[in-house]
């Protein structure tokens, strides 16, 4: 996966029974990520650079480093692998994020949360296969099929929420976080499954019954796929409950958590359904059940190993991307000119914007609308930084009062143009096997796909934490959602001790007003009879030698 033919050779290969291109590879990367964490380190308090743009630019500067020891040869270290960033790579990524997520938070936002990131990511599918439809024509890009114009409206509904997440802190703004990152993990899932739909259908006649099939392909991977997810999750909770490893060896239940979920993803690639989904609501249940079954060692163990691990693969990732960025074989069969190359690009990036702006207003209101109580809204300085990180989010008292400026809708609907890995590798599963596009085509719809993700990191993302410290976010007014959650409590105390005749009345009331409280009220009391007595979860207290509470919780 990482080789370099055309590099020097260090090492006598008479000596060792690896391959020389391949330590030498390893060698690199392993360095540049060393690199990474200290100059992450030394920039952490710079308001303009964060981890990612950071492996970025190194990434970039190896590749010029690379591109010149080897006389502008093609170099397989600059090759991005697909198997490599789906197999390898993502899963660690959105299992943490899962494991990690406050599930009250995420769960009580839930329904804005799909708004955004399944309806908005259709929306924005459906512009974008239009636009590219429309204009690719006049740039003179005519060889692509009307798979291809799909493909790309799937390719270009992928945010990059990686990025997202080194820039929002769960704890210091929980609710902005479980509504950005839980729109960013199911758009990226969406647009996969869109994506992996359109290749499983056949567009030689398109008709109603097309369009019904690819909405019934979609919604069945989405459903299927988080059910697999649950299972998994549910069954490692079951095994490690019922067999107790910790009384014998703890290292044996840490491995069965990360194999577990390891395997949920795989399983889901093998039936062919959306792994990202599938791995991310396994780690939520196995947060919520499998990690409360382990002993405290163990829950220290997993829940640094989990972030660790996640980590490690997000620099990589953004590493791997500066450096495939030079691929030069790409660039020379594309035979574009420059200015072809930049109207592509432009093209790609309008239709970005206009997909955007298209679903962000109208559903943020929607998503105003079913909310009931002014606590569960964002103000607009809240507004204003969650939709620069994400395509989405609740975005009150935009039209409807004074409030919001002209500069500032553009900041509302730009900034979430932020793309990454998951695009990259989607356009070279796309136009590396496309049978309808020309070579030439298919090299340049890749390398503009790469210019618009390095712009869009480095532009974007480094803008990122200036505008958070302009709307003082973090200091502008204490969180309501400590008293919030007070608030709820109370609801849910009476809904659990009121036993008058008028139970069912009041009950329908409350659900009709407050149905995420409701709802999690009764999910509360049928997990506590039936679900922990099954699969343990919070109060199973398991006690082996040597073992000692874990000092957090995962809430």
């Amino acid at each position: 996966m990482l080789e370099s033919d055309m590099l020097p050779s260090p090492l006598d290969s008479s000596t060792s029974y690896l391959s020389t291109s391949t330590i030498v590879a390893l060698c690199l990367f392993f360095a540049l990520l060393c690199t990474c964490v200290i100059v992450g380190h030394l920039l952490e308090e710079n308001r303009w650079a964060n981890e990612s743009i950071t492996a970025l630019f190194l990434g970039l500067c190896s590749g010029v480093v690379v591109l010149l020891v080897t006389k502008f040869h093609s170099t397989k270290i600059l090759i991005f692998n697909e198997d490599l960033f789906f197999l390898y790579l993502l899963p660690p990524i959105i299992f943490n994020a899962g494991f990690q997520v406050k599930k009250k938070q995420f769960f009580k936002n839930f329904t804005t949360i799909l708004l955004f990131g399944v309806l908005g990511t259709v929306i924005s599918f459906c512009l974008i296969s239009l636009g590219a439809f429309l204009l690719f024509n006049g740039i003179g890009i005519t060889n692509l099929g009307i798979k291809d114009h799909l493909a790309i409206g799937a390719i270009l509904s992928a945010t990059d929420s990686v990025c997202t997440l080194q820039v929002l802190s769960q704890d210091e703004t929980p609710f902005l976080y479980s509504i950005v990152f839980g729109e960013g993990v199911v758009n990226d899932a969406t647009s996969i499954v869109l994506f992996n739909s359109v290749q499983s259908l056949n567009f030689s006649s398109i008709n109603a019954i097309t369009v019904l099939k690819l909405l019934g392909t979609f919604l069945y991977l989405f459903c299927t796929s988080t059910a697999l997810g649950i299972i998994v999750g549910l069954l490692s909770a079951y095994i490690i409950k019922t067999l107790y490893f910790g009384r014998h060896s703890t290292d044996r239940e840490v491995a069965l958590m990360m194999l577990m979920a390891y395997l949920s993803y795989m399983i889901a690639e093998l039936l062919n359904l959306s792994g990202i989904l599938t791995i991310f609501f396994c780690g939520i249940v196995m947060s919520h059940y499998t990690w409360h079954n382990v002993t405290g060692n163990s829950r220290t163990t997993t829940k640094h190993s989990f972030a660790t691990l996640s980590f490690i693969a997000e620099t990589f990732i953004f590493l791997y991307v500066g450096m495939d960025a030079l691929n030069i074989d790409k660039w020379k069969t594309s035979k574009a000119s420059i200015g072809t190359s930049v109207a592509v690009s432009s093209t790609l990036i309008s239709l970005v914007l206009i997909g955007r702006a298209a679903f962000v207003f109208p559903i943020a209101n929607i998503a105003n609308c079913i909310k009931t109580r002014e606590s569960t809204k964002v103000e607009f300085r809240s507004q204003v930084v969650t939709v620069l990180l994400t395509p989405s989010l609740q975005i009150e008292r935009v039209f409807n009062t004074g409030q919001c400026p002209t500069p500032s809708h553009f900041i509302i609907w730009w900034a979430g143009l932020m793309r990454g890995a998951v695009t990259i590798a989607l356009s070279y599963n796309q136009f590396s096997k496309s049978e309808i596009a020309s070579a030439e085509d298919s090299a340049l719809m890749i390398t503009s796909t790469i210019i618009l993700v390095l712009f869009s990191t480095v532009v974007f993302g480094s803008v990122t934490k200036p505008l958070i410290e302009a709307v003082k976010l973090r200091h502008s007014k204490p969180d309501i959602s400590g008293s919030t959650d007070n608030q709820e409590d109370l609801r849910l105390l009476f809904l659990e001790s009121n036993s008058s005749v008028n139970q069912r009345r009041s009950t329908l009331s409350l659900l009709r007003h407050y149905p995420t409280t409701t709802v999690h009220c009764f999910w509360r009391k049928f997990d506590d009879k039936f679900m922990r007595p099954v699969f343990g979860g919070r109060g199973f207290v398991p006690v082996a030698p040597g073992s000692s509470p874990a000092e957090d919780e995962i809430s």
